[in-house]
């Protein structure tokens, strides 16, 4: 039976119960490393292109740690920071995972928003498809994550629309709130990923 959105929520605090110093930090860590190749590009115009290409290049692994991360909050096992750099052990597979979910969702955006947004939610599970079955192949990962959202893409625009109010309470902080915000973000994506993946399993 499919959770409703309100209790994927309520389970993503219970999970992080105990542990939101350790996810904080965690996020800090990932945050500060992206705003540091950001601001060397914004500040040293010779670094600029090359700054972008390397935000570029890391940006799946990251991807990858992070959902490998929120999974094992969401699960109550052992989690650790290091994990956001686990996604470096399959960078290539990695990198090609984000350049062609990139790919195909700026296709569908060549036509109209609206398709590229729901391309977006289609193939938003593929992080964490690769991180449970880390020897699946790119485009397999793609086409199970879409096979998997078939009927749940309003229910995860639901789910996102219910954290806008929290994540705008975490930009009129200062931007620091967001520090506890993003984490209940990405363990909420997580309980998603578990609860449409056990009712996805069950009807094969």
């Amino acid at each position: 039976m499919i959770t409703s959105n309100k209790d994927l929520m309520t389970q993503a605090r219970e999970a992080l119960s105990g542990r939101w110093g350790l996810a904080i930090g965690t996020f800090a860590v990932y945050i500060l490393i992206i705003a540091a190749f950001t601001l060397i590009s914004m500040k040293n115009q010779l670094l600029n292109w090359s700054s972008g290409i390397v935000l570029l290049l890391i940006n799946g692994a990251f991807m990858l740690g992070i959902a490998t991360f929120s999974l094992a909050i969401s699960r109550k096992k052992e989690a650790y920071v290091k994990m956001i750099f686990s996604g470096f052990k399959y960078f290539g597979k990695t990198l090609g995972l984000f350049l062609l979910i990139t790919l195909f969702v700026l296709l569908w955006m060549l036509l109209l928003i609206v398709p590229g947004f729901i391309a977006a939610l289609s193939y938003s599970l593929a992080f964490f498809i690769l991180s449970d079955n880390p020897n699946i192949g790119i485009m397999e990962a793609i086409n199970k994550s879409k096979k998997m959202m078939y009927g749940y893409k309003w229910k995860l625009f639901c789910l996102c629309l219910r954290f806008i109010g929290w994540f705008l309470l975490g930009i009129l902080s200062l931007g620091i709130g967001l520090l506890w915000i993003a984490p209940y973000i990405q363990i909420g994506l997580a309980k998603f990923y578990e609860d449409v993946n056990a009712n996805f399993v069950e009807s094969q």
